[in-house]
């Protein structure tokens, strides 16, 4: 797990000061893994360190944080004795107030600051920031004596969706939440979606949607499943004129047959139209929208992006 430096930017820009609770370390059975993190303010939190009562706790805690005008806080629990949980192990959690200037120094690929105490820098800690310059990558967490270091997350990686249809509402609603994802969403007019988006998400309306393609980077992931065959053509027509990181189109095998023959009219090659995936999703769980929402998620966590678009379902 990483610092989530656009999640946080995101969330102090709507609301000015808030909390990132951390799971810095964690003994025997925990809710959740060290580096999970949520975020709090004053009417509200997004992310999730788990264990119901845990979380509850250690919200209540980050507020008074912000009500006390504090900076940082190490909290040690036990889940058993301290709050009657059945996971028997024990967290570290730490909690740090950010604001826009606080956001603002969060550069390189590791954050490592002082939240307990005031001694110096401890050796572990420069030893995993000298491997950082020396190109070994960037450590796991650590917390060691007061001082917590962990991975910052890279750039979001871009993932465009053309259709606010069923399918793309669903693949929404399941893909947002996820880590690591700039979603852009596009389809015909701004009815087309719905009145509240999930954090995030940058909605685009255009009547030609195939006219915003340009505008994607070149290694962005796109998901197609508009209202409209013509639609998805002129959409798959101009992703192979500009370039994608991966792509995939919702339908069936014999739309698929009908899209290859078109595409190759069109002047692109039998490998080009090779790397957009049709169908989508996983054959196993059907094909309702939130069932193929779930098996792109599950191939995005298993696979990576370049893979959220499977060959093995019919549309």
């Amino acid at each position: 797990m990483s610092l989530d430096r656009d999640a946080l930017a995101r969330a102090v820009a709507a609301e000015g000061r808030v909390v990132r609770v951390a799971v810095a370390e964690i003994r025997g059975s925990a809710p959740r893994e060290a580096g999970t993190a949520m975020l709090v303010w004053a009417e509200g939190q997004s992310g999730t360190i788990g264990g119901g009562a845990l979380e509850f706790e250690a919200a209540a805690g980050a507020r008074r944080l912000l009500r006390d005008r504090g900076s940082a806080r190490v909290a040690r629990v036990a889940l058993g004795p301290g709050l009657g949980q059945c996971c028997g192990g024990a967290v570290t959690l730490v909690s740090e107030v950010f604001d826009a200037e606080a956001v603002a120094a969060l550069t390189g690929e590791v954050h490592a600051r002082r939240v307990e105490g005031d001694g110096p820098m401890p050796l572990p800690v420069r030893r995993a920031l000298a491997g950082v310059r020396g190109g070994l990558g960037a450590p796991p967490v650590l917390l060691k004596e007061g001082w917590f270091l962990e991975p910052v997350a890279p750039p979001a990686r871009a993932l465009w969706i053309w259709g606010a249809g069923h399918v793309g509402r669903a693949l929404v609603g399941v893909l947002a939440p996820l880590p690591g994802l700039a979603i852009t969403w596009v389809d015909t007019a701004a009815g087309r979606f719905p009145d509240v988006l999930p954090d995030g998400v940058v909605p685009r309306a255009a009547p030609d949607p195939a006219a915003l393609v340009p505008e994607a980077p070149t290694e962005a992931h796109h998901l197609i499943l508009t209202y409209s065959h013509a639609l998805d053509l002129a959409l798959c027509h101009a992703l192979l004129v500009r370039g994608f990181g991966s792509a995939g189109l919702i339908g069936s095998d014999s739309k698929w047959a009908r899209f290859r023959a078109r595409l190759g009219q069109l002047g692109h090659s039998p490998a080009e139209i090779a790397r957009i995936c049709c169908p989508i999703g996983q054959k196993s769980l059907g094909k309702h929208p939130q069932a193929i929402a779930i098996g792109v998620a599950a191939a995005l966590l298993s696979e990576g992006v370049d893979r959220i678009a499977a060959r093995d379902i019919a549309g």
